[in-house]
């Protein structure tokens, strides 16, 4: 039995859903934790710990979804979570819908609408994920502590034989002052909804942010596929960048060349595909009365 069709869980059947929930977020994020109790740094998977300011803890917390009853809950540290009320049985559980959309009702709503703008937009594939060559370009410092594997004057050059064409902000906002005019766009957060792009790598790592902000309407196991979605678009978006990162472990796809960046949009197709599943859930959840 699943959370997507049951109506309600007996004690046994969801403490168990909820264990492997917790075994399968723990093998996420083991590498990370590991390296945080050592104070080490990674440049690729700090990223959705850091940037997204969410800790592992919260990978672990298992939801059941709206209108799954879990019985017996009452009497687990569940009862003192918020978004919680009483069930239709004694001492059960159940998600408070109601009172979690009355509280979060402009939230939901952005994702929602920029959720639908997104899914409904078709897929572009021409960026080559040159926003992180974009926020380095002639620029003294770069983000990372890690070389960049043409220098400093090939990245440039890689920047200006192309045509930057990022629709994310969240990406452009870090573009070098030099870089900014280079763009197609000008994407502000006001204009989000109406450039976001389902082929968009930093669209589809949010979908981990939408996931976390609908709190517990989103099932645990739609919480960790979007995770993990992340972790593997970051995976590419590192090492399409100009970062030279073979001591950690990864080899370049050299998006400056003709079978690089067939490479790339292989990648970025799948990646689509797997966000526009994810992305119609995530909706569905934030439409549903």
């Amino acid at each position: 039995m699943t959370t997507a069709t049951a109506a309600a869980l007996g004690l046994a059947e969801w403490t168990a859903l909820e264990d492997a929930h917790r075994r399968r977020a723990d093998e996420l994020t083991a590498a990370h934790r590991a390296r945080a109790a050592r104070g080490e740094k990674h440049p690729v998977e700090d990223f959705l710990f850091t940037y997204y300011s969410y800790k592992p803890a919260l990978l672990r917390r298992w939801h059941p979804g709206a209108e799954i009853e879990l019985r017996d809950a009452a009497t687990t540290a569940r009862v003192h979570w918020r978004g919680y009320r009483p069930g239709r049985e004694p001492g059960s559980l159940i998600v408070d819908v109601v009172a979690w959309r009355t509280e979060h009702g402009a939230l939901i709503e952005n994702i929602a609408r920029l959720l639908r703008a997104t899914a409904g937009r078709a897929a572009g594939f021409g960026c080559f994920g040159l926003h992180e060559w974009a926020m380095v370009y002639r620029a003294a410092e770069t983000r990372h502590e890690v070389p960049l594997r043409l220098g400093a004057g090939g990245t440039d050059a890689v920047v200006e034989a192309h045509d930057l064409r990022c629709t994310h902000f969240d990406a452009y906002r870090f573009f070098t002052p030099d870089a900014v005019p280079r763009n197609r766009v000008e994407p502000t957060r006001e204009r989000q909804a109406a450039l976001e792009q389902p082929g968009c790598l930093h669209a589809g790592m949010d979908l981990y942010k939408w996931a976390v902000k609908l709190g517990p309407l989103v099932p645990g196991e739609l919480l960790l596929d979007a995770f993990e979605l992340a972790r593997d678009i970051r995976t590419l978006d590192m090492r399409a960048s100009p970062y030279d990162l073979r001591a950690w472990g990864y080899s370049a796809v050299a998006i400056e060349t003709p079978e690089g960046k067939a490479q790339y949009v292989r990648a970025q197709r799948g990646f689509a595909e797997r966000g526009q599943a994810i992305r119609a859930r995530l909706l569905d959840i934030a439409e549903r009365p």
